[in-house]
Formats: structure tokens, C-alpha cells, sequence
């Protein structure tokens, strides 16, 4: 009985063609709204990474954002780079973490010692030039190069620590096992290890 109501309703044309376009359409809707969220590449996705950050765009280096902590590149017996992009002396972090920006030798997305293929001479240099915005498309590039079961990597989720992992020395800055490959630009945030002959800066 409700089989022959149900054949009933499906043979009225008018009603059929209807459910069709209905279904039509939100078959369309849903492929288009897939697409458009994987072309538009949002800030939070980067290969395949879900809580991605990046960090702060270039304001006028004034030093005048309101930040209340920053993590730092602790590391350095001299120098210090904090996730803002700024280098300081060490002995002008304030107790936020952050560089005294207050200062005059504290600087904002310092490549002093870097190369153009993004290799540095001194680490701290290396991560604030790295956190530079203009470094996000380059580094974007670089994290759909990563493994996703890499174990250096697999910690990093924001621009700052990337910086911090792609600056550090790794087996790609050397040559037969004990040898820098340039061993004045061995810290390198870009694509591939330095070159042989990287002698710009």
C-alpha cells in the first residue's frame, strides 16, 4: 500500500523533475565548495597541517605591537631572536622573553649575514630573517616538501618554530659526514642545503 503511494508520487513528472534539480544543484554546491576551500590555501592549513600559525605580518618596526611574552632562540651566548623577528643582545631580553625593542641595537627581520639562498652565518640572524613575511611563500614551499613522519619536523606548528628547526645545522649543511659545506652560511631557512659556492651575501 505505501509502495503504491510512493509509485504514485514518483510518476508525477512535475514533482520528479524537481527532487532531480534539487539533487542536481546541491551535488554542484558541494563540489564547488570543496574546490574553492582547496584553492583558496586558508592561513591555518599549510600541507596538511591543521594548526599552522604564522607569524606576525611586517608593521612598521617601531617595535610598538602590543605583545606581552615571546618565546625566544635561547641558545645564543651573544644574541638572541624572539618569535616577533626581532635580534637583540642577550643581555637586552626583557623579563617577557622578548628583545628590548627600546634599544638601538635590536633589530626587526635582520639577513644581515644571509645569503640570497637563504643561508646565514649566524643563527639568531638566520630565524629573524626567516620570520620575515616575505620568507611565508618560500617556506610554504618548503613545508610541502617535508615528510609528514619526519621527526624534526613533526613537532613544528607555527612560523617561529620552523624557523628555530630550518636554521639549525643538520646533516644537510655538511659534507662527508664532518665538513661544513660553507662554513660561513651553515644556518639555512631555504629549499636545499647551501652551495658549494654561496659566496653572496
Amino acid at each position: 500500500m505505501i509502495t503504491a503511494k510512493i509509485m504514485r508520487i514518483l510518476r508525477n513528472k512535475v514533482l520528479l523533475t524537481i527532487l532531480i534539480l534539487l539533487g542536481v544543484a546541491y551535488c554542484g554546491l558541494s563540489l564547488w565548495s570543496e574546490n574553492s576551500s582547496a584553492v583558496n590555501d586558508t592561513e591555518g592549513e599549510v600541507a596538511g597541517r591543521a594548526e599552522f600559525r604564522w607569524g606576525p605580518e611586517a608593521g612598521n618596526g617601531t617595535g610598538t605591537d602590543k605583545v606581552t611574552t615571546c618565546r625566544n632562540s635561547v641558545q645564543g651566548k651573544v644574541l638572541l631572536a624572539d618569535d616577533q623577528g626581532y635580534v637583540c643582545h642577550r643581555v637586552d631580553r626583557l623579563s617577557t622573553g622578548c628583545c628590548n625593542t627600546a634599544v638601538d641595537t635590536t633589530h626587526r627581520y635582520v639577513c644581515d649575514t644571509c645569503s640570497v639562498h637563504g643561508c646565514c652565518a649566524i643563527y639568531e640572524y638566520c630565524v629573524s630573517c626567516c620570520l620575515h613575511p616575505d620568507k611565508k611563500a618560500l617556506l610554504k614551499k618548503v613545508l610541502g616538501q617535508i615528510s609528514d613522519n619526519s621527526p624534526l619536523y613533526a613537532s613544528v606548528s607555527d612560523h617561529f618554530e620552523l624557523c628555530l628547526v630550518k636554521c639549525r645545522t643538520s646533516s644537510q649543511s655538511v659534507q662527508h659526514e664532518t665538513l661544513y659545506i660553507d662554513p660561513r652560511a651553515k644556518h639555512c631557512y631555504g629549499e636545499g642545503p647551501p652551495s658549494l659556492n654561496n659566496n653572496e651575501t
